[in-house]
């Protein structure tokens, strides 16, 4: 499954200087990835109480939050924080982020606001999306850090910014052509800070299209096994992959 031709080839690649066996087939972006999943147009795509949202809609969304977000000034490598509860507005963000070739900053729900206002300054992030509970907490502080827009999440109103009804209301329109390269950073995701200052670790592209295809290739490499008999089931194992998300759900 893994030698050279099939879908979950693996080749060995230059990453920053190191030699790397990456899947040759994994997505390059998660642009690719979101771009990819408009083929299941009027399926569900996120489901919170009784609210249901296709995923025609989303990409709707998406590309009104992109545009909107472009005129703001936003620019490929510009870092986007998030801080809210599990709210469908932070999965709209985050994919609206990544087709831009921005690099979108989760913060731990739980934080203070000092420490929300650490991880803003920290990443250097330019645009916030907060809900009522993070915007109250940071607002203090926002002055300190290198924010210059606020996108209010559902009924957040302590700090001037922008509604997100508003922002995903604007004509949307194709979205930017950027050229994402597979190093591009995805993501930066804090520690606890258990022990000190948070770190941010960043993530690339690759990482995310190497995780994504390591999901697929176990989901087929386990349904080949369970139609083969045991003695016969020697199939390569690939790499091992890591990858980090975060651990402060707020639902």
């Amino acid at each position: 499954m893994t030698d050279v031709g099939p879908l979950f080839e693996i080749e060995t690649v230059d990453v920053r200087g190191v030699p790397t066996k990456v899947f040759k087939h994994a997505p390059q972006s998660l642009r690719d990835v979101w771009e990819g999943s408009a083929a299941h147009a009027d399926q569900d795509y996120l489901v919170y109480e009784d609210e249901r949202i296709t995923f025609a809609e989303a990409h709707r969304q998406v590309r009104a939050l992109a545009t909107w977000m472009r005129d703001d000034g936003v620019r490929q490598g510009d870092r986007v924080a998030i801080a809210t509860r599990n709210y469908p507005e932070w999965v709209i963000a985050f994919w609206a982020a990544q087709v831009l070739g921005a690099t979108v900053v989760p913060l731990n729900a739980w934080w203070t606001g000092p420490e929300l206002a650490y991880g803003l300054q920290d990443s250097g992030a330019v645009v916030l999306f907060a809900d009522s509970e993070r915007a109250e907490r940071v607002a203090p502080h926002l002055a300190a850090t290198h924010v210059r827009t606020t996108v209010l999440v559902r009924g957040a109103n302590a700090v001037d910014g922008v509604p997100f009804d508003d922002a995903v209301a604007v004509a949307d329109e194709p979205l930017p052509e950027v050229e994402i390269a597979a190093d591009d950073d995805a993501t930066i995701m804090y520690t606890s800070g258990t022990t000190g200052r948070p770190k941010g670790a960043q993530q690339t592209q690759r990482n995310f299209g190497n995780f994504l295809m390591q999901g697929a290739y176990r989901v087929t490499l386990a349904a080949m096994e369970a139609s083969t008999p045991p003695a016969e089931a020697r199939s390569p194992r690939p790499m091992a992959t890591l990858v980090t998300f975060p651990l402060f759900h707020v639902g």
